[in-house]
């Protein structure tokens, strides 16, 4: 279960976000990836937490999943890529519940290196639409 002081928004390509999303909110906007709305952002915002943590998630041209995390820093700022959508929603939902060993079953890399300096200290852009109702906790 996440901390309390934390808090969990999802948000998609469109900038619709939803605050505390509950699983099945997670599995549906991973459902409704597709052309013109590819890419989902689970945030985690912890004021007392420093940087930016997140998990990504972009639907490719080739229907692979590019999976990215960071936990804090750029310099552990990782990415994968599959094929399978319930692995990225086991991601999805174990990085949002923190549990152990969500990260099992992909092969990492560390990207810091590829990100320009821009991206090295700007965090992801969060969604300026209104927040859904979906409350229901992970």
């Amino acid at each position: 279960m996440l901390d309390d002081q934390a808090m969990l928004t999802a948000t998609d390509e469109h900038g619709h976000v939803v605050k505390s999303p509950s699983r099945p909110a997670i599995g549906r906007m991973l459902a409704n990836l597709q052309r013109g709305n590819a890419h989902l952002v689970l945030e985690r915002v912890d004021e007392e937490q420093p940087g930016s943590w997140y998990i990504q998630v972009r639907l490719r041209e080739n229907n692979t999943y590019q999976l990215e995390y960071r936990d804090g820093v750029a310099e552990l700022h990782y990415q994968t890529q599959t094929i399978s959508q319930e692995k990225v929603l086991g991601a999805l939902l174990g990085w949002a519940g923190a549990k152990p060993g969500w990260r099992d079953g992909f092969m990492w890399n560390n990207i810091f290196g590829q990100l320009g300096p821009g991206d090295r200290e700007t965090p992801e852009p969060s969604g300026c639409a209104e927040p859904s109702n979906d409350a229901e906790a992970v």
